[in-house]
């Protein structure tokens, strides 16, 4: 592991982490402020199974709580201090939105610290809170697995395999022996595949043992993205989001925590270019239904792989997560922030 220093710029973001500091003032984007209970709605339910109903309610709205952002992404439930991070990726940030205060700026640079200009999909995407209430990103700039310490010390777990350096790790799940499993598309290469930076040859799914030891899981997934396991983590599940092979897969996970038996969960490749967006990030309830955004939306799959319908935000949806008491689903949709009130609970909760 390789330690950064924290600048003075990003103490704001760590002080909230650290529950040091209210919430700073909201930046120049549009968002709900403090006292605010009303707010815009956004998209409709899409029912296609009548157990649609017992997940999420026909009269849910979807809430458009901040907006203008480049590209939202993985959000994550701060349960110490009760807000939502999530990454907007071209912009190199970290925001936080919080009921009380609105929106601020958490964290500037979050996943790229080089100091040459460079475009793209620079910032942190995926972001996971670990079992010390650590917060841990995928750094698409950096090309690195980060942690921000609880004294503000940003540590480098991973940032290569075999010696090469991974393309852009992207998303990533904790698994209860404390492994993190994730997947390393080239999105945060400014070139994508062709990128003359990048290293490896294939596009990984991996895991990284809390000793460091990264293992690679498969090679064999064009473009991996969103990740979770079921309840009992015996089936990992991770989103492809290749237009030409737009599935959701499926693996056992064995004892030694490889996984093995990858079958295709759901295929969404014929609504490739009919609706926005892709199979990206996704997150499992406690009864193990599946809340996988792709195109048109937030799909909601039952452990069987039946799709029930969908929460369509009418925007490229990229990820979601589990907030508050865990029956609130946040939503990152293109420019938007988002959330709906389910009837379910999120796994962890």
């Amino acid at each position: 592991m390789t330690a950064s220093t924290i600048t003075a710029s990003t103490l704001n973001g760590f002080f909230i982490y650290l529950g040091l500091a209210a919430v700073l003032a909201a930046l120049n984007v549009d968002g709900a402020r403090a006292g605010d209970k009303s707010y815009e709605t956004m998209g409709e339910l899409v029912r296609l199974d009548p157990r649609f109903d017992e997940l999420v309610s026909p009269t849910a709205k979807i809430e458009k709580l901040a907006s203008g952002f480049a590209w939202s992404e993985g959000p994550v439930w701060i349960a110490d201090g009760g807000y939502m991070l999530f990454s907007d990726i071209p912009n190199n940030r970290v925001m936080c939105w919080c009921q009380a205060d609105g929106l601020s700026e958490f964290l500037k640079p979050a996943g790229y610290t080089g100091e040459k200009g460079r475009g793209g999909e620079p910032g942190s995407n995926g972001l996971l809170v670990d079992s010390e209430g650590r917060l841990v990103l995928c750094e698409h700039g950096d090309r690195r697995i980060g942690r921000i310490n609880k004294d503000g010390e940003h540590v480098t777990l991973a940032d290569r395999y075999n010696g090469k350096r991974f393309n852009s790790p992207n998303d990533g799940v904790f698994h209860s022996s404390g492994a993190l499993y994730f997947t390393d598309p080239p999105y945060g290469l400014e070139g994508g595949v062709d990128d003359p930076a990048k290293e490896l040859t294939f596009q990984g799914v991996y895991r990284l043992d809390p000793d460091g030891t990264v293992t690679l899981l498969t090679d064999e997934m064009s473009r991996p993205n969103g990740i979770a396991f079921s309840p009992d983590e015996k089936t990992l599940y991770v989103a492809n989001s290749d237009g030409e092979r737009a599935v959701w897969m499926a693996f056992d996970v064995e004892d030694d925590g490889s996984i093995a038996n990858g079958r295709v969960f759901y295929d969404a490749t014929e609504q490739m270019g009919k609706l926005p967006g892709a199979p990206d990030g996704l997150k499992v309830d406690v009864n193990g239904n599946l809340f996988a955004t792709g195109p048109g939306g937030v799909y909601v799959f039952t452990p069987k792989g039946e799709l029930l319908g969908r929460i369509s935000t009418g925007e490229r949806t990229a990820n979601c997560g589990w907030g508050e008491d865990g029956t609130v689903l946040y939503m990152t949709a293109d420019s938007h922030f988002c959330r709906i009130k389910t009837n379910t609970k999120g796994k962890g909760f």
